[in-house]
């Protein structure tokens, strides 16, 4: 249904507030939390929100995100670009997608963690083995679920295409791409949100820089304050990529109808 329509309104409506509703919920049990646990563990949400102007009046927090979106973007950038290809050729010519799923698979059932000594031998500590690192946590859902996408286009709208004399670009375009959009999408997300873990992941094995660097310093210093700070941010940077790719989902359904 349409967002525009009277229902469609209501509906987004209510799961805004049902979303605050939630939020709510969630500060006041993190206020309670914070009254019956020591503030050296769990910190107040005022106090969060102090710590978080004062890092942000230094400027450690907007430098922090700069670098870290940085390399996340990157990353999933390079898997997007590598990843997208990848699935939708596997998928259109089976034999070359039956013979690399398998080691796809196998690459993805891996701990990306692994890696990071061979990443480190290889690209060192600086910008090129964050990106990579990045890389390898957000590629493999794409390829999985763009080749998943392709290989389940309608064989009775692909035959009926050809039979009316359609080529392989056009059935292409019309038939298997807005099939197999859902399923990219869906990769598009898990990517994105494997690729965010990978970013602090790589911050925190590599150069100590970014979000990473400040939760391992204040992780190892029991600054909680600041480290809810971190925390929350991670969070935030994940519902808003999640929430645009969202939008761009909405807006690709109604071109592929």
């Amino acid at each position: 249904m349409d967002r525009s329509t009277p229902k469609g309104l209501r509906s987004l409506t209510l799961v805004t507030i049902a979303r605050l509703g939630v939020l709510v919920l969630l500060v006041l049990g993190w206020t309670l939390a914070s009254t019956h646990v020591s503030r050296n563990i769990i910190p107040s949400p005022l106090d969060t929100l102090a710590a978080a102007m004062r890092l942000w009046q230094q400027g450690r927090l907007p430098m922090a995100i700069a670098i870290s979106l940085g390399t996340y973007l990157g990353g999933f950038g390079l898997a997007i670009v590598v990843a997208l290809p990848l699935g939708i050729v596997m998928g259109a010519f089976g034999l070359l997608g039956r013979t690399l799923e398998v080691y796809v698979y196998a690459l993805a059932a891996t701990p990306r963690v692994a890696f990071i000594p061979l990443i480190i031998l290889f690209l060192g500590l600086g910008i090129e083995a964050k990106l990579f690192v990045v890389f390898l946590g957000a590629v493999m859902p794409i390829v999985i679920n763009t080749y998943a996408g392709v290989r389940q286009a309608d064989p009775d709208l692909v035959e009926m295409a050809r039979s009316v004399g359609a080529g392989r670009w056009r059935i292409f375009a019309a038939i298997v791409l807005p099939g197999a959009l859902p399923y990219i999408l869906t990769g598009l997300r898990i990517g994105a949100t494997i690729g965010l873990i990978n970013t602090v992941v790589a911050e925190l094995y590599t150069a100590v820089t970014g979000l990473g660097g400040l939760l391992a310093l204040y992780g190892n210093t029991f600054r909680m304050a600041e480290y809810f700070v971190v925390v929350l941010t991670l969070s935030l940077i994940g519902v808003v990529v999640t929430e645009l790719l969202r939008l761009l989902e909405i807006r690709l359904a109604r071109w592929s109808d």
